[in-house]
């Protein structure tokens, strides 16, 4: 029995390694057993994995992973980074990307799998705290 009620939040700030997005997802799955949604696992480690590789490959700053649940049910994977420009394709739909395409299909997937997506702009180039935070919302009983 989960002994914590929404709302609830964890942020995990990560090195500037290719193994971070790994140790995040990790941490993840354990944040949602502890929080009894085994159910939301797949599509909230899918979304952490998109948003935090993008958020290693494109910037050249600190990235954290933030999880909250603001309600029963409902979890809301988020990517902060210092970086505050928007990916194109993550705040509007441009549509799947060609088949033959090397890349460009993980802020498609999000879109895709995500109940809701947003994104805060917190400052801009140099400036303290400041970057994006991109988030991706799940809900109980959601298939993708």
């Amino acid at each position: 029995m989960a002994t914590v009620s929404p709302p609830w939040n964890y942020t995990l700030h990560l090195p500037r390694d290719p193994r971070a997005p790994g140790v995040a997802r990790g941490a993840l799955r354990l944040i949602l057993a502890a929080h009894e949604l085994p159910e939301l696992t797949p599509t909230a480690e899918l979304l952490a994995a998109e948003l935090l590789t993008n958020s290693h490959r494109h910037t050249t700053g600190l990235y954290a992973l933030r999880v909250l649940s603001p309600e029963p049910g409902r979890v809301r994977v988020a990517v902060w980074d210092t970086d505050p420009r928007v990916p194109p394709g993550f705040s509007e739909d441009k549509g799947a990307p060609p088949l033959d395409a090397e890349n460009g299909r993980g802020l498609h997937l999000v879109r895709a799998c995500a109940d809701k997506v947003g994104v805060s702009a917190l400052g801009h180039p140099g400036a303290p705290n400041g970057g994006k935070l991109l988030w991706a919302d799940c809900v109980g009983g959601s298939a993708w």
